[in-house]
């Protein structure tokens, strides 16, 4: 029955995110020119990717928990919002250094914004996952310590992508919640990889966010302290060395 409920997950999960692709694909809301970015090798790429992993992985973690979904979505919303703004502001700092140093001198960034909106719905999620006060703590910091930890290896075609599925499949072999929120991250990487690769679309901090926090939801669901506390220094970890990580997955 488990093994079921997993292939479940990831199946629906797969099928709700390739459906939002297509339907974005063939009729996006407002001008053409909103959803293009010019990528790392000077192409022009879409970004239907982000909104359809967003919403496709939130909708089919909430099946499993519903908190899970919250925080998917939310993360994906935040991601979105600085898709738009920190774009049509022209501002391309990236990293948690960058952002909390502006941050510091009085400048408040999309991508502040964006870091507070991201842990303030995981520590709403983690609350409600979590019964114990240090459980529902560490069950936040995973939450969004894991989407902004995807959301850095998204650098290059397939990085962030890859990193899901490499972090994801493994915990289809547990059991529980857990393991099916595994299978969700998975399946909505799979739905979009293909694109993805071929640079015709690109996830965005929508998409990267929101699958980092599906990997989040998964490990705080499929595990007690120890695995949380574990987890939680593992994205302590990948944030103070942000820019190291990120040189790493560029150079792959």
């Amino acid at each position: 029955m488990t093994g079921t409920r997993k292939s479940r997950s990831f199946l629906l999960s797969a099928a709700l995110t390739r459906a939002g692709f297509v339907a974005l694909r063939a009729n996006p809301p407002g001008r053409p020119a909103r959803w293009e970015r010019t990528n790392y090798a000077g192409r022009t790429v879409e970004l239907h990717a982000g909104p359809a992993v967003a919403v496709g992985t939130a909708l089919a973690a909430a099946r499993v928990r519903p908190a899970a979904g919250l925080a998917v979505l939310a993360a994906g919303a935040c991601g979105a919002y600085d898709d738009v703004a920190g774009y049509f502001s022209g501002d391309t700092r990236r990293g948690f250094r960058a952002h909390l140093g502006a941050l510091r001198d009085g400048e408040v960034t999309s991508g502040a914004v964006k870091l507070a909106g991201i842990s303030a719905a995981a520590l709403v999620a983690g609350a409600l996952l979590k019964e114990r006060p240090l459980d529902k703590f560490l069950a936040g910091v995973v939450i969004a310590g894991a989407a902004h930890g995807v959301n850095l290896v998204d650098v290059r075609p397939g990085r962030a992508l890859g990193a899901v599925l490499a972090l994801g499949l493994p915990g289809l072999l547990g059991k529980g919640p857990g393991a099916e929120l595994a299978a969700v991250a998975a399946g909505g990487a799979a739905a979009v990889l293909r694109e993805d690769l071929g640079e015709r679309t690109m996830l965005g901090d929508t998409g990267a966010h929101a699958l980092g926090a599906a990997l989040g939801a998964a490990v705080v669901a499929g595990g007690g302290r120890a695995k949380l506390l574990a987890g939680a220094v593992a994205v302590v970890a990948a944030a103070g060395y942000g820019d190291r990580v990120t040189r790493w997955a560029r150079a792959l």
